[in-house]
């Protein structure tokens, strides 16, 4: 959420420079004059408030120099209860035009940089460089066709079990899942970065201020029991922007690098028919996420997302992945991006992995996902298949025992690897 005093000319603002960024997001322009005026009329009930809170100290200062003197303080008594009256009516007005300027602030979009390709149609995302080159040869696999092979993962008991998308890693599926999870921390705290497990659930309340609002019905898993309702979390950033929410965090201290590990939950709704074959695009997963804190001066915030997305590509060229890394067109930013890029893996099945920054007011919050695990099993299956079997990239084999080669062990794909969809 934007901090309000851009909005104030008076405070040194520019809500043109809002404007203007509503506008390359193709979004309601008209909200910033709404914010403005919205708090307007909450600066106003608050400098009444003010007032009365004013008035209440003078008048108990009055009856207490009045019952000091033994003179009669009946008629300021009186005043100071009709204050109370007028100061609790006052305090309901300040909370109802906070919230009501906080609800249209918290749907503006961040600023979006100069850098930023302005289109509304992602067909239009800019390609800024790639690495590596695609396979072509004739007859190869898909992951689903891999997975079934390799026998590395039940899709089958685990829609049973958990409805679909389900799935059971078995065998060499869940060492090759532990051992990008373990390379990527160890990755990253060669890199600076501090390794951090996250709690899988936050409350309510908490997740209000981490998550967009539009991820509360899209994304989010929502637990109930006794007690305050929780919600599992999408992705390490959430869990990890809250345990810093409200810190004061000195310069010196400045930038952190966190290395955040979890499961994640997603219901992924409206993604029927994108992808929803096999292990790729599951409501369950694992992920290895960066996500650093900057100084919100100079350039400090860019220069570390450059930072994060190179430590990406880093990654995916030790497994020998190629990919492409795309800027995305303004009108596709999520509400709290600024500039986001995707490092597109090339396989059979186009995927992608993101890398967005999230600026706040006083420190500037920036994550990038380093690996959604069972994404890039799906390309590590696909760019490293062999005629009968899949070879394990080398700088994963120390943590699969040593480990070089899986070898297929189911030579006859189901029917279901060809096409079929297992029910929601």
């Amino acid at each position: 959420m934007l901090d309000v005093n851009g909005f104030r000319v008076e405070k040194g603002g520019n809500p043109d420079k809002i404007r203007e960024s509503q506008r390359r997001r193709f979004a309601n322009v008209g909200l910033v004059d709404e914010v403005i005026e919205l708090d307007k009329a909450w600066r106003q009930r608050q400098f009444e408030l003010d007032g009365l809170r004013t008035d209440r100290n003078k008048l108990s200062k009055e009856i207490a120099r009045l019952k000091i003197a033994k003179e009669d303080a009946s008629g300021m008594v009186a005043s100071t209860e009709e204050n109370k009256k007028l100061t609790a009516e006052k305090e309901a007005e300040v909370k109802e035009a906070l919230a009501a300027l906080q609800s249209k602030l918290c749907i503006i979009g961040n600023l979006v940089h100069d850098s930023v390709p302005v289109d509304n149609n992602e067909d239009n995302n800019a390609i800024i460089r790639s690495w590596g080159e695609k396979r072509t040869e004739p007859n190869l696999k898909n992951h689903v066709e891999l997975v079934e092979l390799l026998g590395i993962a039940d899709l089958k008991k685990g829609a049973n079990v958990a409805g679909g998308r389900g799935y059971y890693l078995i065998g060499d599926g869940v060492r090759l899942n532990q051992a990008l999870i373990n390379f990527g921390l160890d990755f990253l705290e060669k890199r600076g970065f501090t390794a951090m497990q996250t709690p899988f659930f936050m409350r309510k309340d908490i997740m209000g201020k981490c998550a967009q609002l539009a991820q509360f019905d899209e994304e989010l898993y929502k637990v109930s029991g006794d007690g305050d309702d929780k919600y599992l979390i999408a992705t390490a950033e959430q869990p990890l922007c809250a345990y810093y929410l409200d810190d004061w965090i000195h310069p010196s201290q400045l930038p952190i690098r966190n290395a955040g590990y979890s499961s994640c939950f997603r219901k992924e709704a409206g993604s029927h028919g994108r992808d929803t074959l096999g292990i790729f695009r599951v409501h369950q997963f694992e992920k290895v996420e960066q996500f650093c804190l900057t100084s919100p001066n100079g350039t400090d915030s860019w220069e570390m997302h450059e930072e994060m997305l190179k430590n990406s590509e880093d990654f995916y060229k030790q497994l020998n992945i190629p990919y492409q890394v795309v800027s995305i067109v303004s009108g596709a930013l999520n509400d709290a991006a600024a500039k986001k890029y995707d490092l597109e893996g090339l396989t059979l099945y186009k995927y992608g992995l993101q890398s967005n920054d999230k600026a706040k007011e006083y420190v500037h919050l920036l994550n990038s996902t380093l690996t959604a695990t069972e994404r890039t099993i799906c390309a590590i299956l696909e760019n490293n298949q062999k005629e009968d079997g899949v070879e394990i990239p080398e700088v994963l084999r120390d943590f699969m025992g040593g480990k070089s080669f899986i070898p297929f062990k189911n030579n006859n794909p189901s029917k279901e690897v060809k096409g079929k969809k297992n029910k929601e």
